[in-house]
C-alpha cells in the first residue's frame, strides 16, 4: 500500500472512530429530558445562586428542564456521594466549593472517591475571602492585626470546622507563624453576629456573608485575599499589598460529573456553560454576588482542582485539621 493510502486510511479510520462520541454530543440531552443540577449546600447561599443562574442558562439553550435540588449535610458530602454515585448518563451534575477539596483530606474514608468517582467540568467564579473585625476593635489595618496576633491571643471565629473561613486563618496561621484559636460556629450568621459583638477579634469571612456589615458600619475590613481590589470595596487593600501576598484565598465553584460519563457529553456541558457565564446578565449577576467570573474548562479545572486539593490538604495536616 502506497504512503498516502496508509494515511488515507488513518485519517478516515479517526473519523469514523470519531462518530460515537459525536453522536453522544448531538444525542444529548434528549428532547423533554429532565436534568439534576445537586447543590450540596442549603438554598439562598453563593453557590446555590451560581448553580441556578447556569441551570437556568442550560435550559434555555438545550429546551429541556434543569432542575436543581438542594441536598445539604454532611460537609457537602451527601450531595457530592449522589452523584459520584449516579449513572454515568450526563443527567446529573454536581456544584461544588473549595469545601469539596479539602474535604479530600477531611474524610479519608468517605462512601465515595472524589478524585476517581467525579471529574470536572467547569469552574465558574470565586468570591474572596475578606479579613473583618469589628469596627469598635483597636486593630486598625491588617498589619496591624500581623502585628497583634504575634504579642496577643487572638480568638478567629468560623462558620465551621473545616470550612473556608477556618482554612483561610490556618493559612494565615502558617504564613505568620501565629497561634489564632479557632471558635466554630453552625453557619456564617452566628458567626457574625458574634463578630459585631465583640465576642469574637476577627473572621476570614466568605465575602458575601460580611460585605453588607462592612457597607453598613458594623464591621471593618482589613484586607481582601484576592490579588486584585474588589470594586465593592474599592478603598480595602489586598493582603499581598498589605504585607502578606501568601494569603490568597477564594471560595470558587464549580460543576463537576460521576467519572465514567463520556467525553462527549463533557465537553457539551463545559463549553455550554463557559458560553453562559460570557454573558452580561450573568456577570453583572454574579458581580453584584460578590464573585470574580473565571471561566475554565474541563481540562483547566481539572489542573486547578489538584492545586487546590494539594494545597489545602498540607494545610489540613500542618494545622490537625478535623471534621468535627
Amino acid at each position: 500500500m502506497k504512503r498516502r493510502d496508509i494515511v488515507g486510511a488513518s485519517t478516515a479510520g479517526a473519523l469514523l472512530a470519531s462518530v460515537p462520541a459525536w453522536g453522544q454530543a448531538q444525542a444529548f440531552p434528549k428532547p423533554g429530558a429532565t436534568l439534576k443540577y445537586i447543590v450540596p449546600f442549603p438554598p439562598g447561599g453563593l453557590t446555590d445562586m451560581m448553580a441556578r443562574t447556569v441551570a437556568q442558562k442550560l435550559s434555555e439553550a438545550w429546551k429541556v428542564s434543569v432542575i436543581v435540588e438542594n441536598k445539604a449535610g454532611g460537609n457537602a458530602q451527601i450531595g457530592a456521594e449522589q452523584v459520584a454515585k449516579s449513572a454515568p448518563d450526563g443527567s446529573s451534575l454536581l456544584a461544588i466549593t473549595l469545601t469539596h477539596a479539602a474535604n479530600v483530606a477531611l474524610f479519608p474514608n468517605a462512601a465515595y472517591s472524589f478524585t476517581k468517582d467525579l471529574r470536572p467540568v467547569a469552574l465558574l467564579a470565586g468570591s474572596p475571602m475578606l479579613v473583618v473585625v469589628p469596627t469598635g476593635s483597636p486593630i486598625k489595618d491588617f498589619r496591624d492585626l500581623i502585628a497583634v496576633a504575634k504579642t496577643k491571643q487572638l480568638n478567629a471565629g468560623s462558620s465551621g470546622n473545616g470550612t473556608p473561613p477556618h482554612l483561610t486563618m490556618a493559612l494565615f496561621n502558617d504564613l505568620n507563624k501565629t497561634q489564632m484559636t479557632h471558635v466554630p460556629y453552625k453557619g456564617g450568621a452566628p458567626s457574625m453576629t458574634d463578630l459585631i459583638g465583640g465576642q469574637i477579634d476577627v473572621i476570614f469571612s466568605n465575602f458575601p456573608e460580611s460585605i453588607a456589615h462592612v457597607k453598613g458600619g458594623k464591621l471593618r475590613a482589613l484586607a481582601i485575599c484576592s490579588l486584585s481590589r474588589h470594586p465593592m470595596v474599592p478603598d480595602v487593600p489586598t493582603a499581598m499589598e498589605s504585607g502578606m501576598p501568601g494569603l490568597f484565598v477564594e471560595n470558587w465553584t464549580g460543576a463537576m460529573i460521576q467519572a465514567k460519563t463520556p467525553d462527549a457529553i463533557v465537553d457539551r456541558y463545559s463549553r455550554e456553560m463557559i458560553k453562559a457565564m460570557f454573558s452580561a446578565d450573568v456577570e453583572e449577576r454574579a458581580r453584584l454576588q460578590g464573585f470574580r467570573v473565571t471561566r475554565k474548562g474541563a481540562d483547566e479545572f481539572a489542573v486547578f482542582l489538584k492545586s487546590e486539593i494539594d494545597r489545602w490538604s498540607r494545610i489540613i495536616r500542618m494545622a490537625k485539621i478535623t471534621a468535627t
